[in-house]
């Protein structure tokens, strides 16, 4: 059987506590939360193409050590 890798600070609870709050979301809430996400005055939101996707992800990652 294949061992799941997760992520730093992650493991199997943290994951099922996420799935759980999907889960159990309703629509309403789902629309609101995705709503707060795009008013967030520190974060901004933009479409790249799919393949610069994980060389995105690596800077991102490399940005968060070095504020960590």
């Amino acid at each position: 059987m294949k061992r799941t890798k997760f992520p730093k600070g992650w493991d199997e609870e943290r994951v099922r506590q996420v799935l759980r709050h999907y889960d159990q979301q309703g629509e309403v809430e789902a629309v609101a939360e995705d709503e707060a996400a795009f008013e967030d005055p520190t974060q901004t939101v933009i479409e790249v193409p799919r393949e610069l996707v994980p060389a995105i992800r690596e800077l991102i990652a490399k940005h968060e050590n070095r504020t960590a």
